[in-house]
């Protein structure tokens, strides 16, 4: 489904992604972990459109989007979370999910039906429909942030650091949000610290580190890692 093949990311002079490599196969749930800094939140940025290669080359179900827009790759089916969740803190709940679904706004019952459906993943956000984003508690900015992705109907949805910031009741159920979207048949890539929780919920994993990939594979594989556990796990058991 999503290919990434041999590239090179530059801001101006300073090369932060070295010769990375990964694909993401449909219906898996795919994650990148790696400390602050080691390029995750590029990598994403990349896949999106919202940076460009300088090497290499990226495609998405045999279209090649390296040098595409933002908009059109949302076109072909891939939708972004970002870090920080950005929801439009002046607008709804409700105008927020609009806002999300601005591609397929002209086909009404789509539409109304997609809204439906992210009330049913959050309740939570059908209760605080007609309520400023801004307002919202970290948690249910994230669950807005996730539902808003969704409404585009996306064939692969990605999520940067969807626990960042959150308390732990929060973490733990954004978590599971995200099984039961994998289970209903969402592909995702997901960039995450809370590596613990992340390599249990994926089918596959890479290591970044330092703006390439230093290790891949299955991600029980990754989860036994000597490596991976002292690096990255830790004691972290949420």
């Amino acid at each position: 489904m999503l290919k990434v093949n041999n590239i090179n990311v530059s801001y101006g002079k300073v090369e932060v992604i070295k010769q990375v490599s990964f694909e993401v196969n449909q219906g898996e749930v795919v994650v990148i972990i790696g400390a602050n800094g080691a390029g995750k939140t590029t990598i994403m940025k990349t896949v999106t459109g919202l940076l460009n290669p300088t090497q290499g080359e990226i495609s998405f179900e045999d279209h090649n989007t390296s040098r595409l827009s933002a908009e059109k790759i949302v076109k072909l089916g891939i939708s972004m979370c970002p870090e920080g969740r950005q929801v439009f803190p002046q607008h709804t709940v409700y105008e927020n999910l609009v806002l999300g679904g601005y591609l397929i706004r002209r086909d009404k019952p789509i539409f109304q039906k997609n809204i439906e459906h992210m009330y049913s993943l959050f309740p939570i956000l059908k209760e605080r429909s007609k309520q400023f984003a801004g307002t919202l508690s970290g948690g249910e900015q994230q669950m807005l942030a996730i539902a808003r992705a969704m409404m585009s109907n996306p064939k692969l949805l990605l999520l940067d650091e969807p626990s960042a910031g959150l308390a732990p009741i929060y973490v733990k159920g954004i978590f599971e949000m995200i099984k039961t979207l994998a289970n209903q048949g969402t592909t995702i890539l997901l960039v995450e610290q809370m590596a613990n929780m992340a390599l249990k919920l994926a089918n596959r994993a890479y290591v970044l580190e330092t703006g390439h990939i230093a290790l891949e594979g299955a991600a029980a594989d990754i989860m036994t890692n000597s490596k991976v556990v002292e690096s990255y796990l830790g004691s972290k058991k949420y």
